[in-house]
């Protein structure tokens, strides 16, 4: 008993004693397999091991780079024809070269879409729709973290317009032909969102309308930008589980879910100096890598477990449990028709 005692007393007193059982906890859960079978140290590759993709068609926004890049690679790996929806075409082709050496065969086409213009989503769904492919799976994986909050093109907050809008418009405008797909192939069509355990870190309403459409810019000094990138990947979820509610209320064999990846060295950060150098100074304690991270959007779009699942949020390749704002029927039902008018106006 006095050992006993001593030791709890020693741990108490020592903050690097207190740091490394933190980091044997956080290792612990990390490495912990969930039902599924996987945890949040299984690879892409890993969680699509023995799926077959071939004869399917995926949209992957953001393809050109960190876990876009690695969905890509894997989903061409397995037979899925990809198309990569990149904003520097240039980068996006080179990117296409890279996977195409590696992997003999490989179907991929590189369109150019900027998430944050509507007429770019509208655009690139007009070439998406010439090239005369179906389309079974959209991951919309693009986003962007600004140091500053700013204004797109259509005078809406960067990160809301392009981590929520442009993904909005963009599912929107290829759900006909996912719906088309689905009937005339038997196959589930499959729709993810991905988002950020960020969305806990939002406003107190969690979706604050009155700040995203100011064309003057006046009210954009109150906004936080974390606050702001908070917002948008609450977006995401919301947007997943409204659109859920609508095509099973449509009787649709379509699913929506939404994806946390995990913290990633990615250059989702490349705008935040600090964070940057923080996450690279211990990355390798807290973060994992673009393959680790790629590997829960791989396994909600391809795996044979997720088929008849939609609305839910995912994490460590199992489903994970969101804010209480992001599972308010409410506020998505709110988001959906204030994002309806957004693109329409």
């Amino acid at each position: 008993m006095m050992r006993l005692h001593l030791h709890r007393h020693v741990v108490a007193a020592s903050p690097i004693v207190q740091c490394a059982v933190r980091i044997c906890c956080l290792m612990w859960w990390f490495y912990r397999k969930g039902p599924s079978g996987f945890s949040g140290a299984s690879t892409a590759e890993e969680v699509t091991a023995g799926v077959d993709g071939r004869g399917l068609v995926a949209v992957i926004t953001g393809a050109s780079s960190g876990i876009g890049l690695e969905t890509a690679r894997v989903l061409a790996m397995r037979g899925v024809h990809v198309v990569m929806a990149v904003r520097n075409v240039s980068a996006g082709l080179a990117a296409q070269e890279a996977i195409a050496a590696k992997i003999p065969g490989a179907r991929m086409d590189v369109l150019e879409l900027d998430l944050s213009s509507m007429a770019s989503v509208r655009r690139f769904a007009s070439e998406f729709e010439s090239l005369n492919l179906p389309l079974n799976i959209l991951i919309n994986n693009a986003g962007v973290m600004t140091r500053y909050c700013k204004l797109s093109c259509d005078g809406l907050e960067l990160h809301f317009a392009t981590n929520h809008i442009g993904h909005f418009l963009l599912t929107n405008l290829l759900l006909e032909n996912m719906k088309n797909s689905c009937r005339d192939s038997g196959v589930e069509g499959r729709i993810v969102n991905l988002t950020s355990s960020g969305h806990f870190m939002t406003y107190p309403e969690g979706i604050c309308f009155d700040k995203i459409h100011d064309p003057s810019g006046q009210s954009m000094q109150s906004l936080n930008d974390f606050i702001a990138y908070g917002q948008s990947k609450l977006a995401n979820i919301l947007h997943c589980n409204e659109l859920s509610r609508i095509l099973k209320e449509e009787g649709m064999n379509t699913s929506a879910n939404a994806v946390h990846p995990g913290v990633i060295t990615t250059n989702l950060f490349r705008d935040r100096t600090i964070v940057s150098v923080l996450l690279n100074s211990i990355g390798k304690i807290i973060c994992r890598s673009v393959e680790q991270g790629a590997a829960t959007t791989c396994y909600v779009a391809m795996h044979p477990q997720i088929k008849g699942l939609s609305g839910k949020y995912f994490a460590n390749c199992n489903i994970g449990s969101p804010s209480s704002q992001a599972s308010d029927p409410e506020l998505a039902k709110k988001l959906w028709q204030f994002s309806l008018q957004t693109v329409s106006s």
